[in-house]
């Protein structure tokens, strides 16, 4: 038995995954943000996450 004969059933199991529906699937946008809990640094990080998100669709 060679060595090759080890490692060769090692990633065939990546093709037996379920895919995710995309209903299920996040955008990454968090939903519990509470504009009245805010202080100056939330307010700040979310400036910065906006600018941030206008680069990158003006860039494509």
């Amino acid at each position: 038995m060679g060595r090759n004969s080890i490692h060769h059933n090692r990633d065939k199991n990546k093709q037996k995954l379920p895919q995710v529906p995309k209903n299920l699937k996040s955008d990454g946008i968090d939903v519990e943000y509470s504009s009245e809990l805010a202080d100056k640094e939330d307010i700040e990080a979310q400036a910065r996450a906006n600018a941030a998100d206008r680069r990158a669709h003006d860039s494509r």
